[in-house]
């Protein structure tokens, strides 16, 4: 019985034999240049589970004939650290290169990104970070502006046929395995390769004859890859935003649908669909501020997975909404011109006058109390009379 898991036997040993990776390798792409020059440069790999990041850091070592150390970020600390650095000191002066993998590099703080900055300045080690969250935000700018961003893409379904068929054959499996539990298990992956090995590894040491059955029993539930925290939330909102904002019901439908089937809270949606009905629809009402909060309170007593149908119900209808920015468009300007101008006296003339004297000065001076009246005087102070803020 082999003990090496079937994905870390399947691992590409060169960029000729990683799939699905077409924007980053290949004639003038950056991975292919860079081995190309041999020349040492920090990268930060940035993209999903399973997509290649460690593949792609041990072939870009091994192409420069370097030591090649991998941390986890999750587990190690300080002392782990102070080892890598004392190993690439002595590769050093070996005349060879360290090339230090960190695998979640996002879950370092940034004492612990601050301790690499000094020897990736120098040389001494040659950093490649893999990441699935925005590295923009997880990564400490130093050390960012010092290294490559490369974005690892999502296998698209037939890269992931491809792997599959890869380790059926190395398996020497070709005669178990269904085309049919193939393609079943291409979709159920995700483009996560490393779990459709993991999957049709267990597949293999269960049955003899791998069909879709087979696969189901091996997958188990599939669950969703979401982190509520991470870059998947955002992504799923903004483009259930984006769906409403363009009137396209059916895309508004389906991230609403990936939303919930992953388990987002769906008092979030809400929220967002409330400042949706305000700040997109607007004017053009028609109802949409009130029955989007009228949905934020129906979510808020009712609770899954019945409020699925009530997120749905309004989401339509505010896709389906006329959409009048000039109100908020409005908000924005007044808030630049306010902050610029916080000092200047309001209209002397749009003061209250509580006593005789403010009277005389001519505190309230031509107003009336009386429903619609308009003062024939500038309402904005005079230095900024002209500006025009609202644009219906």
């Amino acid at each position: 019985m082999n003990r090496v898991p079937l994905a870390e036997r399947m691992r590409p040993k060169t960029l000729d034999e990683v799939l699905g990776q077409e924007a980053i390798i290949g004639d003038g792409k950056i991975l292919t240049e860079i081995i190309k020059k041999k020349e040492p440069v920090n990268l930060i790999f940035w993209g999903p589970p399973g997509t290649g990041k460690t593949t792609l850091a041990r072939i870009i070592a091994n192409e420069y004939n370097a030591d090649f150390i991998e941390l986890s970020a999750v587990t190690s600390g300080k002392k782990d650290i102070e080892a890598v650095v004392e190993r690439a000191r002595t590769n050093w002066n070996l005349k060879m290169r360290t090339v230090l993998f960190v695998d979640e590099i996002h879950r370092f703080n940034k004492a612990q990104q601050d301790a690499f900055l000094p020897h990736v300045e120098s040389g001494l080690i040659i950093l490649i970070g893999a990441t699935t969250e925005n590295p923009s935000f997880e990564v400490i700018s130093p050390l960012l502006s010092r290294s490559r961003v490369v974005v690892v893409s999502l296998l698209s379904k037939d890269s992931i046929v491809k792997v599959i068929k890869r380790a059926v054959k190395a398996e020497k499996a070709t005669k178990r395995v269904t085309a049919g539990a193939i393609d079943y298990l291409a979709d159920l992956s995700g483009g996560d390769a490393r779990s459709a090995l993991g999957t049709l590894e267990l597949a293999l040491s269960i049955a003899n004859k791998i069909d879709v059955d087979v696969i189901k029993t091996a997958a188990g539930r599939k669950i969703p890859s979401y982190d509520k925290k991470g870059d998947k939330h955002y992504d799923n909102i903004s483009a259930f935003i984006k769906s409403m904002r363009g009137s396209d019901v059916d895309a508004t439908l389906y991230y609403l649908a990936r939303m919930v089937e992953s388990g987002e809270d769906p008092k979030f949606i809400a929220r967002r669909m409330v400042i949706f009905a305000s700040e997109d629809i607007g004017l053009a009402g028609n109802g949409a501020l009130g029955l989007a909060l009228n949905a934020f309170m129906a979510v808020e007593r009712v609770g899954m997975p019945e409020s699925g149908i009530i997120l749905s119900h309004v989401a339509v209808a505010l896709a389906k909404a006329k959409k009048d920015r000039s109100s908020y468009d409005g908000w924005i300007k007044a808030q630049q011109l306010a902050h610029n101008s916080m000092n200047l006296p309001v209209p002397i003339w749009l003061r209250n006058a509580p006593t005789k004297l403010m009277k005389n000065l001519g505190f309230g001076e031509g107003q009336k109390w009386e429903a619609g009246f308009h003062l024939d005087k500038n309402y904005l102070p005079d230095e900024i009379k002209d500006e025009k803020i609202y644009h219906p």
